[in-house]
């Protein structure tokens, strides 16, 4: 069955021998929902709109700058029952989820038996983010690259202290469940790994941290690899990218969601993605499968670079947030028909083509982030400078139109160049088009890998 690609090809090139009819096309096409309120939905939201497929989209709740592609709906991604009356009511063919919670949730699962196609992984299949300990399980029971670990309760807190002292710092904490990004902790003494190992155990992350995954520290340079999978052994690779936890420039200060992204990945070159996917995504696809997983949509592969070879930190079961506002830049294949054909289990017949040109995301954030932080600052300025695209994170748009902001990470401006350089050029100049009392950002995004 043929796709269209764009709408440039499909009015100027029209073929009867070479594409559907005008019956055929509006069959094809979807009302779709996007589940998610941050940046990456934003990103997400810019592409499909862009697909000729896409009659009509929804994101729900979405934010102040999502409306500028499709419908905001005032409704949560973890309201089922909700999102089940909305996709009956509006005849919506396909969700799409952003964000991890509704996965972990279940939410594949909650419409497993409904007419409508989700992207993303069963509830088993989302406990590779859901859970550090079953993740660091499955890698080491299909021999997939990881660090050494071991899990903790506090029904055996002295085990955890004896295998810290095996380790020569600094020491790696991770909360077992869900923690917003922070359930990390990265520690250079001995005795402070111990303190926080107790407190995590003592509910510093809440329920998150009732099990704790303590892992040896892996020394070298990191970067974000994105399959999207069918299901049936069919996956393409996305546009590798690169984010900037920290806080402070030099990665320092305290971790964050996101700071800012680069795609491409000078290391992540051909040999060593060679390497990526034969030791680490055809034994993750291989091991869903064996263990009964269903699994139709994006694994996002924390990697890191040791000496040349790659070795996965974490799972996520969605794509990355600040790198999807990178990547969707050099995504250059109609997203949807992508999307679409992973939840249907047959994307081996398509093709994903990336723009050769380099893409970068630089994170303005608010006064305070990651701590606490003041919202309702109003947004002045210009919001669509030329060159850059302005990928609303948290952002709300009050009673009189003015644009506030609404989270710690609040807007991320993206750009295309022929190198890195480039696009950061850009997305530094633009960053000036606009301003909000406290605003904040990284100066040194893609530094390291410009050197």
């Amino acid at each position: 069955m043929p796709f269209f690609v764009n709408n440039c090809t499909f009015v100027a090139d029209w073929n009867e021998s070479r594409h559907p009819s005008v019956h055929s096309l509006i069959l094809l096409i979807m009302k779709i929902l996007l589940l998610g309120s941050g940046g990456r939905e934003s990103a997400l939201a810019w592409r499909m709109s862009q697909s000729p497929l896409c009659e009509e989209l929804f994101i729900a709740p979405g934010n102040g700058g999502t409306h500028a592609y499709g419908t905001n709906v005032d409704m949560s991604p973890l309201d089922f029952e909700k999102i089940r009356e909305f996709v009956k009511t509006r005849g919506i063919d396909m969700i799409v989820v952003g964000n991890e919670d509704p996965l972990v949730a279940g939410i594949y699962d909650y419409f497993e038996n409904d007419p409508v196609l989700v992207v993303g992984p069963s509830r088993k299949g989302a406990q590779l983010e859901g859970s550090k300990d079953f993740a660091k399980r499955f890698m080491t029971d299909h021999n997939i690259p990881t660090a050494r670990y071991r899990s903790f309760t506090a029904d055996n807190i002295d085990d955890g202290y004896h295998f810290l002292e095996s380790l020569r710092p600094p020491y790696v904490l991770k909360a077992d469940g869900l923690a917003a990004g922070k359930g990390v902790l990265i520690i250079d003494s001995l005795d402070e790994a111990k303190k926080a190992l107790n407190e995590m155990l003592s509910g510093m992350f809440g329920k998150s941290s009732a099990t704790v995954v303590i892992e040896e520290f892996l020394d070298g340079i990191e970067c974000s690899v994105f399959v999207l999978t069918d299901g049936n052994g069919g996956y393409r690779v996305l546009p590798v990218a690169k984010d900037y936890k920290r806080i402070g420039e030099g990665d320092t200060g305290l971790n964050t969601g996101g700071m800012g992204a680069v795609s491409p990945v000078p290391f992540a070159d051909a040999a060593f993605m060679q390497k990526v996917n034969d030791r680490i995504i055809l034994p993750t696809i291989k091991g869903l499968s064996q263990e009964g997983i269903t699994y139709r949509g994006f694994i996002f592969l924390g990697l890191i670079n040791v000496g040349g070879e790659p070795m996965v930190i974490e799972y996520n079961v969605r794509m990355g947030d600040p790198e999807t506002e990178a990547v969707m830049l050099r995504v250059d294949s109609d997203l949807v028909e992508l999307l679409r054909a992973a939840a249907q289990g047959h994307l081996g017949d398509l093709e994903l083509r990336e723009d050769p040109r380099a893409a970068v995301t630089v994170m303005a954030v608010s006064g305070g982030y990651p701590g606490s932080y003041p919202k309702g600052k109003e947004i002045t300025g210009n919001l669509q400078p030329e060159g850059s695209i302005l990928f609303h994170a948290g952002t709300s748009i009050d009673d009189q139109g003015r644009t506030l902001t609404s989270g710690g990470r609040v807007i991320a401006v993206s750009s295309r160049g022929d190198s890195i350089a480039d696009a950061l050029a850009t997305s530094y100049r633009n960053m000036a088009a606009f301003d909000f009392d406290g605003r904040y950002f990284r100066r040194d995004i893609g530094q390291d890998l410009l050197k």
